[in-house]
């Protein structure tokens, strides 16, 4: 499929994942984030890592404040990623508290560098990553800015994508750029994804 079209299928289903994401009750949200969470902390993937590297959701994300706060009573290291400037690059530093975080790119709560140190080991980590839609071999449709690809592409530990399950697709338009994760996890099922990335 030529890139134009590939861009043009990912916007149509981009904005029609927003959508339905939003138009998801307080109620049900937190219902499936309570049961997503549960499905992570038991997973073995989460219970051998010694690093969780994991966004802090915004809003209509998947909630992942506590897995943060479970990984800390674990004795784990937690990563947050921060946007480079001027640059689609993002770098991860470890945080100790959640007052270790400030509002940085897109309103997003981000590590505050002069309060935390940037962690370059990705061999034991396990990567939490947000979607607005993955498919069943693991790729996924965020905000567009490629961020996590970039990340991804240099990171060798285990990749998890979190999405509600009305978000999953069988298969999404891709790109050479896109990489998949390794395990997909919603509130209704845990997958191994068909395709390990390389």
């Amino acid at each position: 499929m030529p890139v134009n079209e590939i861009k043009a299928e990912k916007t149509e289903l981009r904005a029609a994942a927003l959508k339905q994401r939003r138009a998801l009750g307080k109620e049900a949200k937190n219902d499936c984030d309570v049961e997503i969470q549960s499905r992570v902390l038991t997973h073995r993937s989460y219970i051998y890592a010694e690093t969780i590297f994991t966004y802090v959701a915004a809003e209509n994300e998947v909630e992942t404040r506590g897995i943060i706060h479970a990984a800390w009573a674990a004795g784990k290291n937690v990563a947050v990623p921060k946007c480079i400037d001027n640059t689609n690059e993002m770098q991860f530093y470890i945080i100790q508290s959640m007052n270790d975080l400030t509002p940085g790119a897109f309103g997003i709560l981000e590590p505050d560098p002069a309060k935390c140190r940037p962690e370059m080991n990705y061999s034991r980590g396990l990567c939490i990553v947000p979607g607005l839609t993955f498919d069943m071999e693991g790729y996924r449709i965020g905000y567009g800015k490629g961020y996590y690809d970039r990340f991804l592409k240099k990171f060798n530990g285990t990749a998890m994508g979190l999405c509600y399950s009305s978000g999953v697709r069988m298969r999404l338009p891709r790109s050479e750029y896109d990489i998949p994760v390794n395990i997909i996890v919603s509130e209704r099922f845990t997958r191994d994804a068909d395709i390990s990335k390389s």
